[in-house]
């Protein structure tokens, strides 16, 4: 099992990155995950990217590219400012994630869970893909939301996100809760906006009790997610991370594969389908 971070790490664990995705490599981390009966998922943007979303502040990134879109997630911009709200929606609707579909390395993961290894998938992702790969509702929680849905910010209402844009197109630039006239948002996190705590509870529960942390496309600097890590390795699990870069958690890895997400994770996962 894997040794305790960060001064217990254990040296002698072979970190599977040398610069080649090699057979051994890939290999070496599907044993570790043969070997688990409870593997918990972690993803973050670098999944999806293969679907054609770009992330946030990488060079192409939406909020390189586009200053003011950080604003359109900041709730006291948001609150504040009803022109901003007004090229907020604008922007939603020319969201790339609203269109996107999986990719191989989401059909991954679905296949990860029907190994019945799978405990629980933590995304920090807000565009829903995980649930159009057809994973389980039930084992996902969607750390920072959903752009999938519209929320009040007063009283709590939620629609589905194509209905709220129906009533934009029609001519409501900024449309008001229709039960209590409130300002309305994508139902995701925002930046000066807490986490749900019970999706926190969730997600740091099982990175304790799991046998193996699957990191993949995130580069764990976001927190309080990223610390499911330390969590799962001091609690004895295995760190397993598939990524396209490093991490802030490579050195307490067991196994650190870099790459194509949705090329390295199939190959991941394709011998536990087999068994």
């Amino acid at each position: 099992m894997g040794a305790p971070y960060p001064d217990g790490v254990d040296e002698s664990d072979q970190h599977l990155d040398d610069g080649r995705r090699d057979d051994t490599a890939v290999d070496r981390a599907a044993e570790l995950l043969a070997g688990a009966e409870r593997i918990v998922v972690l993803t973050g943007a670098g999944i999806s990217t293969d679907s054609g979303i770009p992330d946030f502040r990488g060079p192409d990134g939406v909020w390189t590219k586009n200053p003011e879109a950080e604003k359109y997630a900041t709730i006291s911009h948001y609150l504040a400012d009803p022109e901003l709200r007004v090229r907020a929606w604008q922007h939603r609707m020319d969201n790339p994630a609203l269109t996107a579909q999986p990719n191989a390395g989401h059909r991954a993961l679905v296949e990860l869970e029907r190994t019945g290894r799978l405990q629980l998938l933590v995304t920090q992702n807000i565009d829903g893909l995980h649930h159009a790969a057809g994973s389980d509702p039930d084992r996902i929680v969607e750390m920072h939301g959903t752009i999938r849905t519209a929320r009040c910010v007063s009283c709590g209402w939620t629609a589905p996100m194509a209905d709220v844009f129906e009533r934009v197109r029609a001519g409501e630039l900024d449309p008001p809760c229709p039960e209590c006239a409130g300002i309305v948002k994508s139902d995701t996190v925002f930046f000066g906006e807490a986490l749900r705590p019970e999706h926190v509870d969730r997600a740091f529960d099982a990175a304790r009790h799991c046998d193996v942390l699957l990191a993949v496309g995130t580069t764990l600097t976001v927190t309080p997610v990223a610390r499911m890590a330390p969590l799962a390795v001091n609690s004895g699990a295995e760190l397993v991370i598939v990524n396209g870069g490093e991490t802030d958690y490579d050195h307490a890895a067991t196994a650190v594969l870099r790459g194509s997400i949705s090329e390295l994770l199939p190959r991941l996962v394709a011998p536990l389908s087999r068994a």
